[in-house]
């Protein structure tokens, strides 16, 4: 079985296409500037051919039709016609309460995740915009949802609900939902199957750190706290958003600058975090080689985004009363030695035992980077959200086969392993 995996962000669609019984990535790659000038795919196919194709993509739906293009394309293709596509997969940002798990996009689905906007408007409606492109480019194949919040849909209640008048979350659902569920769901048990340990029988925190960052408390397989909560802008410092902040700041800076709800979010959203501490940039590669250049600004960036990390694992290791696994992934998590290092190093009362020659020598790959003795693991752990976005997929397609062996949703939907 081909699995088509979309990801559109508001001006980019990330793609891989995946043969599920290889289990290889016939090819990979992105459309950038969506709707801007100087738009452009990249794409790459399994055997190294690489292409870049430059031309002006207006939309969306335009630029999956490059995708499509490219794919089977004579001469940097990787399937010879669209027909062996048999299902899409789509990551969508924000699924509210009422979506626990991956499910098969219907219309009822689609409205379903348009009422979510509100909730995510920086994301749903780009997610949406790659289902409605694919629903008139392949109208016969199936696609299926698979949901950054539905991970998250474990925690317990006195976790996720903020201490607001109880009418204003049953009137407009206003709560922590998290985000990076597909990854840290991933991760968690990629660590444990490293391990040859039983998730269900862990405790564990996940790190994801990148241009988006968030943790996640998950115990025996379940999350029950991350540090994102209505939105992607609470808990950690990102590149561009605040991360926790007094809810009185806000109001503070509205009344003394004299702006509105759209200017505040912008604010929040695309000017704090990361760049708007060290004025360097949201970066976190640029931002460390402007520390080690005496950069005071950016030197104070650091210590902030990695305190920030150190508050929430002391929380996190209180919540579930003890700590087995601490995981980092994402960008940052998977290649900045320095921040793990900080990160970890005075927790050893907590037994996290740091290995700083392990920790040095590991760049992308999965490692434990803790001491031998060290009673709590520290790994990386590759994040890889496009193989869980293209499993559930896969499994969701075969047990539509199997309950119904003619469902009349694809050209072809063959209960293959």
């Amino acid at each position: 079985m081909k699995i088509l995996v979309l990801n559109c962000g508001s001006s980019s669609i990330k793609y891989q296409l995946l043969n599920m019984i290889s289990k290889e990535i016939l090819a990979k790659g992105i459309v950038e500037k969506v709707g801007m000038k100087g738009s452009f795919l990249e794409n790459e196919r399994i055997d190294g051919d690489k292409v870049k194709l430059e031309g002006e993509i207006l939309d969306h739906q335009a630029g999956i039709e490059y995708v499509l293009g490219v794919l089977i394309s004579e001469k940097h293709g990787s399937i010879k016609d669209l027909d062996e596509i048999e299902a899409i997969g789509h990551r969508v940002v924000h699924g509210g309460e009422k979506f626990r798990s991956s499910i098969i996009i219907t219309e009822e689905v689609i409205r379903e995740i348009e009422k979510c906007i509100d909730l995510a408007p920086l994301h749903n409606p780009s997610n949406l915009k790659g289902i409605y492109a694919m629903q008139l480019l392949l109208p016969k194949v199936p696609q299926i949802g698979v949901f950054d919040t539905a991970f998250h849909q474990t925690m317990p209640q006195y976790a996720y609900m903020y201490a607001i008048p109880y009418a204003i979350y049953t009137k407009y659902g206003i709560r922590r939902y998290g985000f990076h569920g597909i990854s840290h769901g991933y991760v968690s048990a990629r660590a444990c199957e490293i391990l040859g340990v039983d998730i269900n029988k862990q405790k564990i925190i996940t790190c994801h750190l990148g241009s988006g960052a968030s943790m996640a408390a998950i115990y025996k397989g379940k999350s029950i706290d991350t540090s994102m909560g209505l939105t992607p802008v609470e808990g950690l410092i990102m590149g561009t958003r605040s991360g926790d902040l007094d809810s009185g700041v806000l109001t503070f800076i509205m009344g003394k600058e004299e702006i509105g709800l759209d200017a505040t979010r912008t604010l929040i959203n695309k000017h704090s975090g990361m760049l708007g501490i060290t004025g360097v940039s949201s970066d976190m590669r640029e931002i460390q080689l402007a520390a080690k250049k005496g950069n005071k600004r950016a030197k104070l960036g650091l210590e902030m985004f990695n305190f920030r990390i150190k508050k929430y694992i002391g929380a996190y290791f209180a919540g579930m009363g003890g700590l087995d696994i601490l995981v980092f992934t994402g960008g940052i998590g998977e290649n900045a030695h320095d921040i793990r290092k900080k990160v970890c190093i005075g927790l050893e009362y907590l037994g996290i035992e740091f290995d700083d020659e392990k920790n040095s020598n590991t760049h992308r790959i999965d490692a434990v980077i803790s001491k031998d003795n060290s009673k709590v693991k520290i790994m990386t752990v590759l994040t890889n959200e496009e193989l869980v976005i293209a499993r559930d997929t896969q499994k969701i397609i075969l047990d539509m086969a199997k309950s119904n062996p003619n469902p009349g949703l694809s050209r072809s939907i063959i209960p293959t392993e």
